[in-house]
């Protein structure tokens, strides 16, 4: 692996007239895989050379958390290390009174000098996104951005929706879900950068064990800047709730293969952040929302879910956000979500909105001629 600027350059004049793509993630979960999706779409399905550049702890995490992504596909991107200057990666803190995750900042900061070079290269927007589901606000942008002398290109979902083949498949959290009936499980799940309090935690236990649902539930802390250092926070359950778990439920402590479990048959609800990534994900699987917000623009993604696309239902007001959602609340939206009548109208408008965005997927469909259109452009 090169680990250089001057490498990386010396690289791309080799390309002489070729072009090659260069790809510079902002250091989150989120942005990270994203982008790790979108590379891969652009080394297999066009044959173009791929540089994914950031830190070199950035790079190694976006390797080993690789979401339902083909290794024969990941072995062709060429990634660079950047130096970046030593940045402190403090523990989450559980009991801040905002959600946000300030324990990043730091690691944000250091790699606020990767952006200067870059700034003026900027050939227009892409957006994981399409207009089935957000065809008018799309359309206002495009007319925007035609008056910036921009150009936009609509190619989401990123993501793949045929799972074959892909690192993740026997995870302990599928061979699980296999033994399930078919939409019985809700899979819980707070993203990368959501750290809950014992208290919290306790609610959500209480609320979960109360529902009498099967779930899979991703219980583990938000991360660091460099998630490689330090020791992660375990919470230890009760014995009873540990014990009970065993007959309905599933509680993962390591990284788990979101996708893929959202994709399962079994899988027939999420209660979630609200994160776009998982918004994306949730909504191409055909798999129902308990919006579930955090911060930054997940209340407003909680509301496109809910209010809009009427796919979902609110766990918690964003304006009660400081108030502590407590276990009976918990309980009632996720037996209103997965065991009621309004949680199976709202589960059909998910299957039938996942349905066509799927269909839209396709060879010939939307995001593939965008992606087309987006290739001729940087390859004229």
């Amino acid at each position: 692996m090169d680990n250089s600027i001057e490498n990386l350059e010396n690289n791309l004049k080799k390309q002489e007239n070729e072009v090659a793509i260069v790809m510079v993630s902002f250091p989150a979960q989120s942005h990270l895989n994203q982008l790790l999706q979108l590379a891969c779409i652009f080394s297999s399905s066009y044959n173009l050379p791929v540089y994914y550049v950031a830190s070199a702890t950035h790079n190694l995490q976006a390797r080993v958390r690789a979401n339902a992504l083909n290794p024969l596909d990941m072995a062709k991107i060429h990634f660079h290390d950047l130096p970046t200057p030593d940045f402190a990666s403090p523990s989450p803190d559980p009991n801040a009174p905002s959600k946000f995750p300030a324990q990043l900042l730091p690691s944000y900061n250091a790699s606020m000098l990767l952006h200067e070079p870059y700034r003026g290269i900027r050939a227009g927007d892409l957006y994981n996104s399409n207009k089935v589901l957000e065809g008018t606000s799309l359309d206002l942008m495009a007319e925007y951005a035609s008056t910036q002398n921009k150009k936009q290109w609509e190619i989401g979902p990123i993501l793949h929706t045929k799972l074959d083949n892909v690192s993740n498949k026997r995870n302990k959290c599928l061979d699980w879900l296999d033994n399930q009936p078919p939409r019985s499980v809700l899979y819980v799940s707070f993203g990368s950068s959501t750290t809950f309090s014992d208290k919290e935690i306790m609610e959500l236990v209480m609320g979960l064990e109360r529902s009498k649902q099967k779930f899979v539930w991703v219980l583990r802390d938000a991360d660091r800047g460099d998630i490689f250092t330090g020791e992660a926070r375990r919470f230890e359950l009760s014995e009873g709730f540990e014990e009970s778990v065993k007959r309905i439920g599933l509680v993962v402590r390591e990284w788990a293969p979101k996708l893929e479990i959202l994709a399962h048959s079994s899988t027939g609800g999420f209660i979630s952040h609200c994160g776009w990534n998982s918004c994306i994900e949730s909504i191409t699987m055909g798999v129902p929302i308990a919006a579930w917000p955090m911060h930054s623009e997940q209340p407003i993604n909680a509301f496109f879910v809910t209010e809009m696309l009427k796919i979902g239902l609110i766990v918690r007001e964003w304006e009660k956000r400081e108030e502590l959602v407590n276990a009976s609340t918990i309980e009632n939206s996720v037996r209103k979500l997965m065991v009621s009548e309004e949680g199976d109208e709202i589960r059909k408008r998910a299957e039938e909105l996942g349905a066509a965005v799927r269909q839209s997927t396709e060879k010939g469909g939307a995001p593939q001629l965008e992606l087309d259109s987006f290739i001729a452009h940087i390859t004229r």
